[in-house]
Parts: C-alpha cells; sequence; structure tokens
C-alpha cells in the first residue's frame, strides 16, 4: 500500500497509484448515483442560499524546510472555517493555504490539532465565514455493495474530480508508506474502487445521497511500486475522523492527538549503529539547534531530561514539547566529548 501523500513536487500530494478497472454491470449504478449527489448538491444549496463553495476545498502547502508544495483536499465543517482533513496532506508545511474550487477566495489557515497515528488533522481557515459544509452521513452503517463517489483536488490540478465505484469491504487494515521511508498502520478502513488519485487526500468519500461517510487517505499499488495513475481507495470512517476532531476541538490532547503548533529543534537526524542516540545528519540554519551550537555529526542521547536513543525517540521528545520551551540537550560531539547546550525550541511545521 502506498500512502496518498505528498511527494514534495508541484500541485501532487501522493505517490501514484493504479488506476480502478469498473465492470459493465456497475454503470447504471453509477449513473444513478451521480444523479443523487447532484441532487443533493442543489439541496444543500437552497438551504444555504448565499453561502459560499460546495463545501470541499482545496488545500495547498509549502514545505519550506524541504523546498516543495503539496496539494490536498479538506472538508468544511463550519461554516466559519474548521476543515477537516488527512494529516499527511500537512505534514511539513511551513503555510498552508484553503481554497474554494472555482472562487477567487482563498485563506491561510492554521493547525488546531492532529493525529498522526490516525491520520486525522482539523485546519481553522483565517477569516472565513459562511461557508458551506459538507453533508455528514453514518460510517457505521456501510456496507459492501453500495455505490459510492470519491470527491478530490485529483492530480493536483486546482480543480474538484469526481470519482464513482462502490464500497468492496469494510474494516480494512494496510499498512501505508510515505516518499521519505516512513510507515505505519491504519485499520477499520473503508475500502473502494473508485479510483481515488493523487491529491484526493483529505476529500469526501460521499454515499447516493451526497452525504460524507469517509475521508480518502490511501491508494493501493501494484507490488512492484509501479508508478501509474490510479488505484483501489480506502478512507477512514467519518465516525471516527469526527470522534477525533471532537477531541481536538474540546483541547483534549493526548499521547496520540497534538493540539496547536508543533515544536520545532531543527535537525535532520539518523539512527546510530549502536542506538545509542541519533546523530544529526543535518541542522536548519537559524533554528533552535543551530543557535545552541549543534552540529552534523553530533550524537544527541537527550532531550529535557527523556533519553534518546533513536531518531523516532528524538521526534517524539521534541514533541511534546511547547513551542517557546527552554531545555536541556545532552549530546557527544565528534571528539567524542560528553556535551550539554541549552536549547529554546520555535513553532515548526507538524510532523
Amino acid at each position: 500500500m502506498a500512502l496518498d501523500d505528498q511527494d514534495h513536487q508541484p500541485g501532487t500530494d501522493v505517490q501514484p497509484a493504479r488506476r480502478s478497472h469498473f465492470r459493465a454491470k456497475l454503470a447504471a449504478a453509477i449513473a444513478v448515483l451521480a444523479a443523487a449527489v447532484a441532487a443533493a448538491g442543489i439541496a444543500l444549496q437552497r438551504t444555504q442560499p448565499h453561502a459560499i463553495g460546495g463545501g470541499v476545498v482545496l488545500i495547498e502547502t509549502n514545505l519550506g524546510y524541504q523546498g516543495g508544495q503539496a496539494a490536498g483536499t479538506g472538508m468544511v465543517l463550519t461554516s466559519s472555517g474548521e476543515i477537516l482533513t488527512n494529516n499527511h496532506v500537512i505534514r511539513g508545511a511551513t503555510d498552508i493555504r484553503v481554497v474554494i474550487p472555482g472562487t477567487s477566495r482563498a485563506y491561510p489557515a492554521e493547525v488546531v490539532g492532529y493525529d498522526v497515528a490516525h491520520d486525522v488533522a482539523v485546519l481553522q481557515a483565517g477569516h472565513a465565514s459562511n461557508l458551506r459544509t459538507v453533508s455528514l452521513g453514518n460510517s457505521d452503517t456501510v456496507s459492501a455493495g453500495q455505490g459510492v463517489l470519491a470527491l478530490g483536488n485529483a492530480g493536483g490540478t486546482g480543480r474538484l474530480t469526481p470519482a464513482t465505484g462502490s464500497v468492496t469491504n469494510v474494516n480494512r487494515s494496510i499498512t501505508v508508506g510515505d516518499d521519505q521511508g516512513g510507515s505505519e498502520s491504519l485499520s477499520g478502513l473503508i475500502e473502494t474502487n473508485a479510483a481515488v488519485r493523487p491529491g484526493d487526500s483529505g476529500g469526501p468519500l460521499l454515499n447516493s445521497s451526497g452525504q460524507v461517510i469517509g475521508m480518502d487517505t490511501a491508494a493501493s499499488v501494484s507490488n512492484d511500486v509501479s508508478q501509474t495513475t490510479g488505484g483501489d481507495g480506502f478512507a477512514i470512517p467519518i465516525n471516527r475522523a469526527l470522534s477525533i476532531t471532537r477531541q481536538i476541538e474540546a483541547g483534549h490532547g493526548s499521547a496520540a492527538i497534538h493540539l496547536g503548533d508543533t515544536a520545532f529543534l531543527g535537525v535532520e537526524a539518523t539512527a546510530d549503529s549502536y542506538g545509542s542516540g541519533a546523530v544529526i545528519a543535518s541542522v536548519v540554519p537559524g533554528s533552535p539547534a543551530d543557535r545552541a551550537g549543534l552540529v552534523a555529526g553530533d550524537l544527541i542521547t537527550s532531550v529535557g531530561g527523556r533519553a534518546v536513543s533513536s531518531p523516532d525517540e528524538l521526534s517524539a521528545a521534541v514533541s511534546t514539547q511547547k513551542p517557546g520551551a527552554s531545555l536541556t540537550a545532552t549530546y557527544v560531539d565528534q571528539v567524542g566529548t560528553s556535551q550539554a547546550t541549552n536549547v529554546t525550541l520555535a513553532s515548526g511545521p507538524p510532523r
């Protein structure tokens, strides 16, 4: 499986995937589904006659520390601009912009909170008002065989493209990977043969009534990871995504849920062959690490009194802190001398 993720090229957010092939017997069901979704959209407009947009937005990010850009999709939950999307859509972003498709309206966005393990993030579009919201369904009633429509910024084109299909399975567990070599496991997913494509991440999986039953998050690839264009899609059940959203809204942070800005040290680290720390591979110029005198080749062994034996543990130790926190980092320099330095963490991109 490949995570529907950023590839750090302009206009894309996912690793390419296989295109689904539809059976002829689905044609009639697809036509009915498309008509139903269109009708639902008209009904929604009538209940919100002056609202802006259609409830589904484009998300554009700058990855300042990686020298790239990425694109994805989001769903409007409140008229004042609360947006639901995948965490991997905004991972590493130094700047986030929400765009209303088909209009000239765009809003800067801030991260309210995110859950890395469940790939859910909540954004707030700045100074937004009177936005049309999505219609939410009940993912607990989803079953194999029902018609669905995936809607998103497919291919990072800057417009919404639909992909029709049906639910092929529920409660699926997969392992997803990103372009940086990381991987994580997701479970309880809805599987569909709708052709989820690069850029669809964070967009809705709709039922025949135009209601959101899932959030598109991943697509399958062939065993040889061939670089093709579409594939079987996987969506996070909307009930689960909303449960995490409510915790974020309530300010209930946890080991899984991060609230607000992300603390930033400013290093890229690799594993030490002896498992005794995290080796600094590079330091971001002007970052807290740079100002504290840390350099490439130093071996970080603890941060804020928390032992570090790997890059993941270093990331976890920093992410539990708040921007502005002052703490001590211990390390072994390149000549083997143990050192300690004070570091004041800055605000950085979500992880």
